[in-house]
């Protein structure tokens, strides 16, 4: 069990740092995602972002997705063909389904990231972060998106999953690293002790607090270089 997100991503950290990545950009998956990543951002460090994902749902069960959004530009579709083909869906009809969802993709991209682009992964490494993972939908429509922007691999970094959802991730990314697999999951908030709902205030107030330390760490960095060359 773990403390807090924060603490589960210090732990993750430290096993990340262990693999030696290639230019690795952190990716969060929100909201849960964030705190869990900023850390590991903090222990690599390495650049923060979001891969913020929108559930299109089937038409009279929201719940299922029968595709997902990924923002992007321009936005990746990642469809879930088993869902499209039970429901006999065609192109018009999931059209106007993906259409419904855009506003609010729209609205998160906007309150997370204001008009601030993407970074970019090609050819670096992608480690996806959420707080832990139950069916791994969300996860897996990311790691279909994301390659697609030409990442050097993608890595999937969380603190909790059920060894048989970790399997099918391991069958997506390129590598895995999780730090707890109980046989017996529950509810993601049990197997941590302090398990709040974020906001998207808190959201962002993490990511901007995180950019002005990296900032700061990287104006420390020039200022030494520059000493150096002066020496």
């Amino acid at each position: 069990m773990f403390r807090d997100r924060q603490e589960a991503g210090q732990k993750l950290g430290v096993e990340l740092e262990k693999l030696g990545l290639h230019q690795p950009v952190v990716l969060a998956l929100p909201r849960g995602g964030v705190p869990v990543a900023v850390e590991v951002a903090k222990a690599l460090k390495a650049p923060l972002d979001l891969v913020i994902v929108r559930k299109v749902g089937a038409p009279g069960n929201p719940e299922l997705a029968v595709a997902a959004i990924v923002d992007g530009n321009p936005p990746d579709i990642v469809l879930n063909r088993e869902i499209v083909e039970a429901y006999a869906l065609d192109d018009d009809e999931l059209r106007v389904l993906i259409a419904k969802e855009r506003p609010e993709l729209e609205r998160r991209r906007l309150v997370y990231r204001g008009e601030r682009r993407p970074l970019s992964v090609t050819g670096k490494t992608a480690i996806i972060v959420d707080d832990g993972v139950a069916t791994g939908t969300t996860m897996k429509v990311a790691i279909r998106a994301l390659k697609r922007r030409s990442p050097r691999e993608i890595v999937v970094a969380i603190p909790v999953a059920p060894p048989d959802t970790l399997a099918e991730l391991a069958q997506e990314a390129d590598w895995t690293v999780c730090l707890s697999q109980p046989a017996r999951f529950h509810a993601l908030g049990y197997h941590y002790r302090n398990f709040p709902q974020l906001t998207d205030e808190e959201v962002t107030e993490a990511l901007a607090k995180a950019g002005q330390e990296r900032n700061a760490d990287q104006r420390i960095i020039r200022r030494k270089t520059a000493k150096l060359r002066e020496v």
